[in-house]
């Protein structure tokens, strides 16, 4: 005789659900998602919402989360896999005008929009966003120092500023993707930034 389960079984996908939070925030943005909207976007109510993930604040760090595994991930991918933080930081920006323009689902990067235009409320998760793009610029930060003391920079180059201008770049294609931009443009765009990166000194020692 068969034993009888107990408990209610989920009547959801927990994974499923997710990903469809990660599309209404990275569209919308944090405050202007409401759990109304949540529910309707996962196909759950409220209760299930609630229990599977806990609050819209704990639903948002979820999907956040699951967006740096996911959509995010070429950022910190292109730093670790390439050789040097010039290499690493010209892939980035390439992927950035591909992953930013892919079709199908929101432009741009939610961690660098999702907060935007946002009450006294919501500033913890405002912060939390800061954070986030911040340990970025560090991350690039001590991988151009790196390159520095390898002698791929010259001796007057700045790490910070660098890193710095890197973010600035790819803060700025993400907006420009949300305007509608073409990934063509955004390409043209990170070829461009890429110039003023300096030269290695061995370049230097061969001109003079």
């Amino acid at each position: 005789m068969a034993t009888k389960q107990r408990g209610r079984p989920r009547s959801f996908d927990r994974a499923t659900a997710l990903e469809q939070a990660i599309m209404a925030f990275w569209e919308h943005g944090y405050e202007a998602t409401s759990i109304a909207d949540l529910t309707r976007t996962m196909g759950i109510g409220a209760p299930s919402l609630y229990a599977a993930f806990g609050d819209k604040k704990a639903l948002f760090t979820a999907a956040v989360e699951e967006y740096g595994h996911t959509y995010g991930a070429f950022v910190g991918r292109a730093l670790a896999e390439e050789p040097t933080a010039r290499r690493g930081i010209e892939r980035m920006l390439r992927e950035a005008a591909v992953e930013y323009t892919a079709p199908g689902r929101p432009h741009g990067c939610l961690v660098i929009s999702a907060a935007t235009n946002t009450t006294e409320a919501s500033a913890d998760v405002v912060a939390s966003l800061r954070e986030q793009r911040e340990a970025n610029v560090r991350a690039m930060e001590r991988a151009i120092e790196a390159d520095k003391a390898a002698g791929e920079l010259p001796d007057d180059a700045d790490p910070r500023a660098l890193a710095r201008f890197a973010a600035v770049a790819i803060q700025g294609m993400s907006q420009q993707a949300r305007d509608g931009v073409s990934r063509e443009e955004l390409e043209a765009v990170a070829e461009l930034a890429l110039r003023v990166w300096p030269e290695a000194r061995a370049a230097e020692t061969v001109r003079r």
